[in-house]
């Protein structure tokens, strides 16, 4: 992957500070969310897989690092602002499995998924799959950075719903391969951050709020209850992404990605919510309000994706 196109001044300097071509001097500030967005995604991609065209050892910048950790610092301060009225108070670990069940459930945001099963025509449907495809060709690795910082029970079963996610070992059917091939079967590019440059802000926000959740121990029960989020809203669109890619004759291996997940993700929203989450909490009780703090932010930056898309189609 390449180094992304700027959006402002903040990524403008970043990006060339990366590729060996910048000039002395602190950063600059950022001019626009979308800015924002782009900056810290690429200081987050560092610690995934990198850019052929930067240098691998501004990963551990010490300059690079503070401006992360003002971007990261204002990503959290706005997901947890909005977090504000929504959160339900002391939970008591045991509750929490039931907690995530009732914020799921009262999850009112659009959806995507009906969208293209009932109305999208291909043009939108191919839109999604490249925005979409900025986290599933990585998909599920912010997740595996959290294993190390989990108690016994929940890191086994992060393990089995990771082994899942990665192929139970065939690298033909890691699910991010899966996605690949499915992009390549409907005629778009599969090579991973191929569409960064033409990801939404909502999109990237929705990155970044993964890679900040799985990337810091203090948040693992937030990128937890994150992924518990996304494992418990994931089977039912699946289905229905298959009948809109059907409707549309894009099925075969994309339809074959979406199927996976129809299986899948049902045994996973278990896994997720009683076996790592609901242990978690019960092992470390500091940590239950954190969980559903990161299901919260899970359907809420989703829902703010899926506006923001439906609104550009003139689609509600």
């Amino acid at each position: 992957m390449r180094l992304p196109k700027p959006r402002g001044p903040l990524s403008e300097w970043l990006v060339a500070r990366l590729a060996g071509t910048g000039v002395a001097g602190a950063a600059p500030v950022a001019d626009s969310w979308d800015d924002e967005c782009i900056s810290l995604w690429t200081l987050h991609e560092l610690s995934f897989r990198g850019f052929e065209d930067g240098d691998d050892r501004a990963e551990w910048d010490p300059t690079l690092l503070g401006v992360r950790h003002e971007l990261e610092t204002a990503l959290e301060g706005r997901l947890r602002e909005r977090w504000v009225g929504k959160d339900p108070g002391p939970t008591a670990p045991e509750d929490v499995p039931a907690a995530l069940e009732a914020l799921v459930a009262a999850d009112d945001g659009p959806s995507l998924a009906d969208h293209v099963r009932r109305h999208a025509d291909r043009d939108q449907v191919l839109e999604l799959l490249r925005q979409r495809s900025v986290y599933h060709l990585k998909e599920s690795d912010p997740s595996a950075f959290v294993v190390p910082r989990l108690p016994v029970r929940a890191k086994a079963a992060l393990m089995a719903l990771q082994f899942d996610e990665y192929g139970d070992g065939d690298p033909n059917r890691l699910h991010s391969h899966l996605f690949a091939r499915g992009l390549e079967a409907v005629g778009l590019r599969a090579e991973y951050g191929a569409y960064v440059d033409d990801a939404l802000p909502e999109t990237l926000e929705m990155n970044n709020a993964g890679s900040l959740l799985g990337l810091h121990r203090r948040l693992r029960g937030a990128a937890m209850g994150h992924l518990a989020a996304f494992e418990m809203t994931s089977s039912l669109p699946s289905r229905k992404m298959v009948q809109g890619l059907e409707r549309l004759e894009l099925d075969g291996p994309m339809s074959a990605y979406y199927d996976e997940h129809v299986e899948a993700d049902a045994i996973h929203e278990h896994l997720a919510s009683r076996d790592i989450c609901g242990t978690l909490a019960e092992d470390e009780p500091d940590q239950a309000g954190e969980i559903l703090f990161g299901a919260y932010t899970c359907l809420d930056v989703e829902a703010r994706f899926a506006t923001a898309l439906l609104a550009s189609w003139g689609a509600r």
